[in-house]
């Protein structure tokens, strides 16, 4: 039946709506249609070019890869805390989110990997610990605690050497140093770290409890963080904004390694060895890598290493490292830039670096290892890299005999006139005294440039406080700023260094300023309520040793005054930098230890001072390391014939130290 019309208002409408049938679509509906049908089509074609092909489009292979490292973590978010839990009661999400870490760990690592520490005396030195810290001495009838590990009753057998080394002293015959050394089972030398004990139990009772410190460290890195470059201890996980970003290279662990040694713990310094060999590689690193913070850290640590137990590992993975740094070199002068990625060898400076300048003490933080890398391989190329910096910086006029802290690696000329003995520019000088110590004392041109600095700094930048505190002070445009950097108390070490190694006319007033650099930063640390030192300390507007700006309250578990309490004592043995230093001790732990680990301070003027959730892994390499040896004898890395690389990796000194272990083809002066 066909539809029936009415005329309505001129126009013809179909009596019954129901049965009306429209013949097309308006316009906007066609646009419309049209608009949902090319996206559609957008969506679904357009995905084929976003797919790896045969031609080396891998983005989204290299994204799987870095989403499969992640983790599935990445993707689901952590179970909300349940409810109802009595106090004490472990919440059972956190509970079971460890347990699955730990299977995840177990299935790459021996059976009793992630055991926790053991509390008996090979590895803690006993429970007397515990009560030193409350008394600040062990009282009168303290026992003695009980045998170290790697003493005569817990000697550890050192790890596999690869391939048996040439153990000559370089030049040298063998001295003193071979009562810190002891016969493999190959009948070569590695380091004895048994010696080392004070006779004086108390010191032992301290010394103990700092190698407890580091087990406690170790141990939560190893439980919440393995692989990755530092701990988060609060959060309990991997520190992803650290220098080396969120690529796993492991910096706690190649870092804490000769610390491990040192202490005796084998065990765990095995477990590192362990994942060096079995993970370390930069191979998977896109981005920027520094220069200075990799070599300091990595080759430092891998050499330290070598030296200490023979073992051709740590050697071809210091040379690997370096072998991906040496594209840095490649600049007009030879001045190397800061950054440079592994993986296509490409390098640049810093943005913010005075007109795309390299910085002094990075590239000049770099002698040691690698003129000690030649020696030990036989390859005269890295040490050629150094010699040329060194080249540029002898030669190079300098103003008013000072070395500013920027430098263009094109042009060869200074940038902005910004002295500093702290932050920037402090390393270049400790690795000119230190690389003619390393030497045998041969390298007199390091020596002559380290007085002539040395020298100029005192006419410049060493004042004294009305209090009577000496201090050095950062150049800004030939103006005094009257601050120091905390990065700036190593010098306290390093002008007694320079006072005792080397008898000259400037012998008294290095000591002079030595002990007086390492007195003030000991004053910037008990002026605050914690007793731990700020970032920066200035000496104005009637404020001594003290931090001004907020910016400057920090502590992130730095050693530079623990370095020089260290060099001094061994220098003065002033019983007053041991007791400095235990200060130190229970003042980090009581205000930087946590259940999981050690943190850093965000203000440490405060009572109840903020955690920065950082356990930074200097803190194994180096804080740790000083104070463990301030409270151990003598024998135990003597000065005599070791140097300690800016991140306290102790190298051997040439032609003193029989775990030198130079290269038969080395030819090295």
């Amino acid at each position: 039946m066909l539809p029936t019309y009415q005329r309505i208002g001129g126009t013809s409408q179909p009596s019954n709506p129901l049965l009306a049938v429209r013949r097309s679509f308006r316009s906007s509906e066609k646009c419309l249609i049209l608009l949902v049908l090319l996206t559609f089509g957008f969506v679904c074609f357009g995905g084929f070019f976003f797919l790896p092909d045969n031609f080396g489009a891998d983005r989204v292979l290299k994204a799987y890869k870095q989403f499969q490292r992640a983790g599935p973590e990445i993707f689901i978010p952590p179970p909300p805390p349940a409810h109802g839990l009595l106090d004490g009661d472990e919440d059972p999400h956190k509970l079971n989110d460890r347990e699955k870490l730990q299977e995840k760990i177990q299935k790459e690592l021996p059976d009793d990997f992630l055991e926790k520490p053991d509390l008996d005396e090979n590895r803690t030195g006993g429970p007397e610990f515990d009560n030193v810290l409350d008394s600040g001495a062990p009282g009168a009838g303290a026992e003695a605690p009980g045998p170290m590990a790697g003493g005569p009753d817990g000697v550890v057998a050192p790890p596999q050497i690869l391939d048996e080394p040439d153990v000559r002293g370089g030049g040298g015959g063998a001295s003193s140093s071979a009562k810190g050394s002891t016969a493999g089972s190959g009948g070569f030398q590695t380091f004895n770290s048994s010696v080392g004990e004070d006779p004086d139990p108390a010191v032992r009772e301290k010394r103990n409890k700092v190698k407890e410190m580091m087990i406690h460290a170790w141990d939560n890195y190893k439980l919440y963080a393995w692989g990755k470059n530092e701990l988060k201890p609060i959060t309990k996980r991997g520190h992803s904004g650290s220098i080396f970003g969120a690529f796993d290279l492991g910096a706690t662990i190649v870092d804490g390694l000769d610390t491990l040694y040192l202490m005796g713990l084998h065990k765990e310094f095995d477990e590192g060895r362990d994942w060096v060999l079995r993970k370390f590689t930069l191979e998977s690193v896109g981005s920027d890598l520094s220069v200075f913070e990799t070599n300091i850290r990595f080759i430092g640590g891998f050499l330290t290493c070598y030296a200490f137990t023979g073992d051709r590992l740590f050697l071809e993975k210091a040379k690997y490292v370096a072998d991906k740094l040496l594209p840095a070199f490649q600049t007009p002068t030879g001045i190397p830039y800061a950054l440079v990625n592994p993986t296509n060898g490409i390098s640049k400076n810093y943005g913010w670096a005075s007109g795309g300048s390299s910085i002094l003490s990075e590239f000049g933080t770099l002698h040691l290892e690698f003129a000690y890398l030649s020696d030990i391989t036989g390859d005269s190329v890295y040490r050629e890299r150094v010699q040329a910096i060194r080249s540029v910086l002898k030669e190079i006029e300098k103003p008013k005999g000072l070395y500013p802290n920027y430098l263009n690696p094109k042009t060869g000329k200074w940038g902005q006139q910004h002295m500093s003995l702290g932050a920037l520019g402090d390393s270049f000088y400790e690795y000119l005294l230190k690389a003619w110590i390393q030497s045998g004392h041969e390298d007199d041109e390091a020596r002559e440039m380290y007085d002539d600095a040395m020298q100029a700094i005192i006419q410049h930048m060493i004042r004294t406080s009305p209090g009577g505190l000496t201090y050095v002070s950062d150049l800004k445009f030939e103006r005094l700023e009257h601050k120091m950097d905390h990065l700036a108390c190593f010098a306290g070490g390093l002008f007694g260094l320079g006072g005792t190694t080397l008898n000259n006319q400037y012998s008294e007033r290095y000591m002079e300023i030595g002990e007086g650099l390492t007195n003030t930063c000991h004053e910037s640390y008990v002026r605050t309520y914690t007793r731990l030192g700020p970032e920066a300390f200035r000496f104005n507007d009637g404020v001594e040793a003290k931090a001004l700006k907020s910016q400057e309250k920090y502590y992130i578990l730095r050693p530079e005054t623990f370095e020089s309490y260290f060099v001094m004592w061994r220098l003065t043995h002033d019983q007053k930098y041991r007791d400095w230093a235990w200060d130190a001790v229970q003042a980090l732990e009581k205000h930087c230890r946590t259940p999981n680990g050690f943190s850093g301070l965000k203000n440490v003027y405060l009572t109840d001072p903020q955690k920065d959730d950082v356990q930074q892994s200097f803190f194994l390499a180096e804080t740790l390391k000083y104070l463990y040896l301030i409270f151990s004898d003598d024998s135990l890395l003597r000065l005599e014939d070791w140097v300690f690389n800016t991140e306290a990796h102790p190298l051997p000194v040439r032609g003193r130290n029989l775990l030198y272990r130079a290269a038969a083809t080395s030819n090295a002066p």
